[in-house]
């Protein structure tokens, strides 16, 4: 009974960053129609923006930090300005197809850039581990959870509350009808992905801090496209849900069965997904009458 509390609170810590990226997800969807699949090579150059700020220029964290999420934020305005916005107009398969292809040419940039070793960030948060009732809360999944849901909650209320959030809300439903409204939706479009482009920066920054940044982490963002399919690809509820489900999921796998059950989890949860729900637990199901 132990171990299973054990492992069914790590998975919440990590499921906590998997919702957050997946929230990612689902506002480029949301807004744009487009599934993006780059966003782990975004959480990648996220991580190693930081971590040259901190170890190659000897920055300060707090500036580390600023220039991880201009950055990354950088390179998802870059991503929908010079190779989504020509494609407006063109089949959807298309502009997914283009996402496709960033997810080679990014790993290939990085690659040249940083090389394929492995580098360590610094101990940068405080804290040690915590003790509650014999479950072992590891001080950098505390962090990394709370953070993630503190980041999740203020981009929920930008979405709800502010005149841009409503803005890609009238977006997501119809560009025409927005249009119409007097929105730009091209402006739309790019604050989407520079919002993309933030949360990837700080889901990041929290995986790194875990397990190193490498190009690996990118493998680690695809963990999210289980959450949002679970959750339902047009749900911010849903990838609150998803993440914490395929967190737990994989963890409570990994532990009790095998170890390499853990890898393999997330994508039996997409399977089953796609088999017995496609449009998720809150997603909508969409019927098109011919």
């Amino acid at each position: 009974m132990q171990a299973l509390l054990q492992y069914t609170a790590n998975g919440l810590m990590v499921g906590g960053i998997y919702a957050l990226i997946a929230l990612g997800i689902v506002l480029i969807y949301k807004s744009t129609s487009v599934f993006n699949f780059a966003i782990g090579q975004m959480m990648m150059f996220g991580a190693f923006f930081f971590w040259m700020s901190v170890e190659t220029f000897h920055l300060p964290i707090w500036i580390g930090f600023i220039i991880s999420m201009l950055g990354t934020v950088g390179v998802g305005i870059l991503i929908e300005r010079f190779t989504l916005r020509p494609l407006i107009g063109q089949p959807i398969l298309s502009a997914v197809l283009v996402t496709l292809a960033l997810v080679y040419l990014l790993n290939g940039v990085a690659m040249g850039i940083w090389g394929a070793y492995q580098q360590r960030l610094p101990d940068f948060l405080p804290g040690s581990p915590v003790n509650i009732g014999g479950i072992v809360f590891s001080h950098d999944l505390l962090w990394s959870f709370f953070l993630a849901m503190m980041v999740f909650a203020l981009l929920l209320l930008f979405y709800q509350r502010t005149q841009t959030g409503l803005a890609m809300r009238a977006t997501a439903e119809s560009h025409q009808v927005a249009q119409a409204r007097g929105i730009n939706v091209r402006s739309i479009f790019s604050v989407s992905w520079a919002l993309c482009g933030l949360i990837a920066a700080i889901g990041g920054m929290l995986l790194a801090y875990r397990v190193g940044v490498s190009q690996f982490l990118s493998l680690i963002g695809l963990k999210a496209f289980p959450a949002v399919l679970f959750g339902g690809l047009d749900s911010v509820t849903g990838a609150l849900v998803g993440g914490l489900t395929v967190g737990v999921l994989e963890n409570l796998a990994g532990g009790l069965i095998a170890p390499w059950m853990m890898e393999i989890t997330p994508y039996i949860i997409l399977l089953l997904v796609l088999i017995i729900r496609p449009e998720g637990l809150f997603g909508l199901k969409r019927i098109e009458r011919i």
